[in-house]
This record gives C-alpha cells, sequence and structure tokens, in this order.
C-alpha cells in the first residue's frame, strides 16, 4: 500500500482544535520540523502536546507555543524554554510533568496494548497522587495508565513508501514507542525510497504502524547547547 502523501500540509489535513498529539524526537534531536512547522500554519488551537520536552523559544514546540497553539503540555523536562516557563507561571498553560522512563513506558505500553503498569517511581510525592498503590515484595508501587494520543508525528531518517522506518542513534528514543501509540501515525523522513530498497534486519518500525508519510526538506537539526574543549 502506497502511503505517500505531497507533503507536511497535506499529511496534518485532518489534525484539528484539541487534538491530542505525540511528537517524537529527544530534546531537539529527529524532531518532526516539518510537520511542527504545519501545525503552526494550520493555527490549531487547544492541543495537548505528549514530548519528551518542549523545545527551545524560537524551534521545535517552542513555535507552537509562540503562537499559543498548545493547551497542555505532558513532558519529562521544560528546561530550555523561557516561552513555556512565563505561560506556566501565568496559569496559561496546563503542564504534566512525568519521570522520564514512566514517560517512555506509558507510551510503549499503549503501543503493545497493554493499558496499565506499576513503577516504584514517583512513589511518595506529588506524582502519585490520586493514583493506586500497590505492594509487590515489601516494594511501594504506584499504577500508571497507558498514554494514547489520536496522531503520532515522527521524523525517521529513512523510510519507503510503505511505511518502514529506520531511524538513527538517539532519534529512535520516544520516535519509535510513539509510532505505534498514535491512532493516526504520520511520518516525515530524510529520504523516502520504494519497497525493497531497506534491509529488513535493518527496519526499526514497521509500516502497519503508519498511516501517512512524505519526505521533509530544509531541516535546521539544531541542537540545544554546543559544548567545546577549551
Amino acid at each position: 500500500m502506497n502511503k505517500v502523501v505531497a507533503n507536511a500540509d497535506a499529511a496534518i489535513h485532518d489534525i484539528q482544535d484539541n487534538a491530542t498529539l505525540m511528537l517524537g524526537g529527544f530534546g531537539l534531536c529527529g524532531i518532526p520540523e516539518n510537520l511542527i512547522a504545519a501545525l503552526v500554519r494550520k493555527r490549531v488551537k487547544n492541543l495537548t502536546c505528549i514530548s519528551n520536552n518542549a523545545g527551545v523559544d524560537d524551534f521545535g514546540l517552542g513555535l507552537l507555543l509562540q503562537t499559543r497553539q498548545v493547551k497542555k503540555m505532558m513532558s519529562s523536562y521544560v528546561g530550555e524554554n523561557a516561552t513555556f516557563e512565563k505561560q506556566l507561571l501565568s496559569g496559561e498553560l496546563e503542564v504534566d510533568l512525568i519521570p522520564q522512563g514512566t514517560l517512555a513506558t506509558r507510551i510503549q505500553m499503549a503501543g503493545m496494548g497493554i493499558p496499565a503498569f506499576f513503577t516504584p517511581a514517583g512513589y511518595g510525592t506529588e506524582v502519585a497522587e490520586g493514583k493506586e498503590l500497590r505492594v509487590f515484595d515489601g516494594k511501594h508501587y504506584l499504577m500508571e495508565l497507558a498514554l494514547h494520543a489520536d496522531f503520532a508525528l515522527v521524523k525517521a531518517w529513512k523510510g519507503d513508501t510503505m511505511g518502514n522506518l529506520v531511524f538513527r542513534k538517539t532519534t529512535r528514543n520516544f520516535s519509535t514507542s510513539m509510532a505505534k501509540a498514535g491512532n493516526i501515525t504520520v511520518v516525515e523522513v530524510e529520504e523516502l525510497v520504494e519497497p525493497g530498497m531497506l534491509d529488513p534486519d535493518e527496519i526499526h518500525v514497521p509500516g502497519i504502524y503508519v498511516h501517512r508519510i512524505f519526505q521533509g526538506a530544509a531541516y535546521e537539526k539544531r541542537i540545544e547547547r554546543k559544548t567545546v574543549k577549551m
């Protein structure tokens, strides 16, 4: 099945206000740059965004925060974005801070069809408030629910027209799990190839999870902080 669409705008044509989105990547590494830009152009609002972090002020998810299209952020790390901080402190933005391992596992469980799991992370803190608590072998755990989304927006290094995906290095963090956890998965790739051109042993996400795919362009591939050795 050919799942190719023309561009990012076509790929998100049915994302509406109040949608819940997962956005892949780790920091600014491997984020769906073209899809985020398309969301800004589409001006959808009241979005709930699930992502490891909130981008920086002028890049990544920071662009959606600047235009105030995000109603709620569900993240594990948000320390690089002053716009995020201002909106949080002013009460404009609802925030659910989730331990990073818990966030990753909640997404993985959604992709695996497992509704909940128990973890010791967060026990005895505000994270545990309102959640079921259990004791296993004398150790305290809290129950966390699988995390689903209306759309998963991810970027891969390579993909074929059937949706099979190959990621590079750190870009696999979150993206491979998110691709399996969205009701609709939309993927942008740096290189789009024909079926049979990818080594089956190198495929990280099989095409059965992917609904739409397109070749992106003009990637900036920024980093959050550059450190050089003196």
